[in-house]
């Protein structure tokens, strides 16, 4: 059963389609040298979510972050520090427009004290997010700390503006991507170049990004309305 209407010949449906297709094939290459093909499939697969957030009408705030999402995607697909950095940008500013979408669609902090299990996730998420800064802090060069503790306080704040929206999808999105984020920063500077664990860190950041972005993206264009659209 498609989560669109029309069948899998409707244009919403074969663009999800298409997209999770792009995630599968760059999924068995990614651990392959880096191509164009590969770069190509990587990047598709979340700059269809943008290209259907658009077509059914999501919110431009959604559109515009998955788009930076996807060219974060195109300079992480190639391992140097140029392009590692432009792709850290790229996510910055696209955490910066998820924070303005669901601090805008969520109930603010009284949604906080309305239910207290959302300010006790809002802790855990900050106690990891200083925990993994610290790590970090001491791996990196001196020339990345402040952009990567910059990134670090982004994907927070936007981890805590998704607790309070009223989407189940929204906060496991969040959490995912936090939690591919981590990995992925474990995996770069943490992790022993030789470390066996790499075997499998890669696909999980991938996974993990992935479905974080199919959730929040089917959130706002398949749940009930959460609070307005952009």
């Amino acid at each position: 059963m498609m989560p669109f209407p029309g069948g899998i010949d409707a244009n919403p449906n074969a663009t999800l389609l298409f997209s999770l297709v792009a995630a599968v094939i760059y999924t068995f290459t990614l651990t392959q040298p880096p191509r164009l093909a590969r770069t190509a499939a990587k990047t598709l697969a979340v700059a269809m979510l943008a290209a259907l957030a658009f077509m059914q009408g999501g919110p431009g705030l959604l559109v515009a972050a998955l788009a930076l999402s996807a060219i974060g995607d195109a300079f992480l697909s190639y391992d140097s520090e140029p392009t590692f950095l432009g792709g850290l940008g790229s996510f910055l500013l696209a955490h910066v427009l998820y924070i303005a979408l669901f601090a805008h669609s969520g109930g603010g902090f009284p949604a906080f004290a309305a239910e207290p299990w959302r300010a006790v996730v809002a802790v855990a998420m900050a106690v990891f997010a200083l925990a993994m800064l610290s790590v970090l802090w001491r791996r990196v060069g001196a020339g990345l700390r402040v952009p990567v503790a910059v990134y670090v306080v982004a994907i927070l704040a936007m981890g805590i503006a998704a607790l309070t929206v009223n989407h189940p999808w929204v906060i496991v999105g969040a959490i995912l991507f936090m939690a591919s984020d981590a990995l992925l920063a474990t995996e770069k500077f943490v992790m022993a170049p030789g470390s066996p664990h790499r075997a499998w860190t890669r696909y999980a950041v991938w996974v993990l990004y992935y479905v974080a972005q199919v959730a929040i993206t089917l959130a706002f264009l398949l749940g009930d309305p959460i609070v307005s659209w952009l």
